[in-house]
């Protein structure tokens, strides 16, 4: 075969190859089915699968935010349709073409007034609806319930400070195993699942018809929370406290996330409020409160071993294995407590100091919201886990010295 035909023939492969790959993709999409995906449908008081407009409004400042939102909306399709509309028709009608000859003309005081004048008022005529909505949204007095929501890396701590269930306080983390399934990849082909990356193991639950006042602050970096349904976004500052307020009109589960980019675990922050009746809140709050007078711990007692790392494992669990892994052996920059100097230390107030205040900026948080026995068991745990056979035992009352 001459060298020609050799290039011709290897052309022709090359060619036959690359129309087999495209034959192959082709095929692979036209056999695809939703079903080769996890099932998702909308989520109530959540996000809707292919969701263009905002969300079912649940109170009055979200359904005024909805109307204003179209209002502008409009406004600015008709400035749209008439500025185009009479430039192009300018341009077609007085072509050059058909026998038009450019106009030669100086300034014109009417016009000026006009395009003066016009403007002014369209722009008053949009601020002062989206000012009252603004002013209303900002009005927090009042309020039948007030809620202290605190930021941190990644999870919200919520404090119940006045109004029923006063004394309430809780972390809302994300479900361990969502987060355990967006480790593995996300949810399997076929699993229904709508509220994925929105589930939380202590939601935030509220009376209905109730004025709520909402607290932020953060213990980190900014976060912010946010409740698209409610109509509600406020930023969470370290060092700062800002609020907001919402009535919600419906009961039922209601989703929203940290909407500031607080780091890497930034999508694993979301946040779920649960609105009940009154009947059902006075229920809760009960509960609650009964639940944390039981849990209630002295933190002048002292524990032994056995004890303190069985409760630690579950601290862990809850808070510290999604960055550090069930193994202790971290990931990525996250530092691997098994087999840490930090951690097998005789000295536990290094530890301890850690556990307290965070480190590296927050890339390490600061646990402070943990009860001191809460932080001693998981101080403990990490010491006397994995290769980690120290022996050593952290008494929730070193943690009592170390606050002050």
């Amino acid at each position: 075969m001459t060298q020609a035909g050799t290039i011709l023939a290897s052309a022709k492969l090359a060619l036959f190859g690359k129309a087999s790959t495209a034959v192959a993709v082709l095929s692979s999409l036209v056999s695809f089915s939703p079903s080769a995906l996890a099932v998702v449908k909308d989520l109530p008081g959540g996000p809707g699968v292919n969701q263009l407009n905002l969300p079912e409004p649940i109170t009055r400042i979200a359904a005024e935010q909805i109307w204003l939102h179209w209002f502008m909306m409009i406004i600015c399709l008709v400035i749209f349709i008439a500025v185009f509309g009479v430039m192009f028709y300018s341009i077609w009608k007085h072509r050059k073409s058909v026998g038009h000859k450019a106009a030669n003309f100086h300034e014109s005081t009417t016009v000026e007034i006009a395009w003066t004048v016009i403007p002014f008022l369209i722009v008053i005529g949009m601020a002062l609806p989206a000012t009252k909505v603004l002013v209303a949204s900002k009005d927090t007095t009042n309020a039948d319930l007030t809620i202290k929501a605190t930021g941190m890396q990644w999870k919200w701590g919520y404090e119940y400070i006045k109004g029923e269930g006063e004394g309430i306080g809780f972390v809302s983390t994300l479900d361990s195993t969502h987060r355990q399934m967006s480790n593995d990849g996300g949810p399997k082909k076929g699993q229904e699942i709508d509220n994925y990356l929105l589930k939380v193991d202590n939601p935030l639950v509220v009376p209905v018809n109730q004025k709520v006042r909402i607290i932020t602050t953060a213990n980190d970096v900014i976060h912010a929370f946010a409740v698209p349904a409610f109509g509600i976004k406020q930023d969470a500052i370290p060092g700062f406290v800002r609020d907001t307020w919402f009535r919600a009109e419906k009961t039922g589960d209601f989703y929203g996330q940290c909407q500031e980019l607080c780091g890497k675990e930034h999508a694993y922050m979301p946040i779920h409020v649960k609105v009940v009746t009154a009947e059902q809140y006075s229920l809760w709050t009960g509960a609650k409160l009964k639940e944390a007078a039981a849990k209630a711990d002295d933190p002048s007692k002292v524990w032994n071993l056995t004890d303190l790392v069985a409760r630690g494992e579950k601290v862990y669990a809850a808070n510290c294995a999604a960055c550090h892994q069930a193994s202790g052996k971290g990931a990525g920059p996250i530092k691997p407590l098994d087999g840490s100097a930090l951690v097998l230390d005789k000295d536990h107030l290094k530890q301890i100091t850690v556990l307290l205040n965070g480190v590296n900026n927050g890339a390490m948080p600061s646990w402070k919201a943990l009860s001191d026995t809460d932080l001693a068991a998981v101080a403990t745990y990490t010491k006397n886990s994995w290769s980690n056979k120290t022996g050593q035992l952290v008494q929730p009352a070193e943690f009592v010295a170390a606050r002050k």
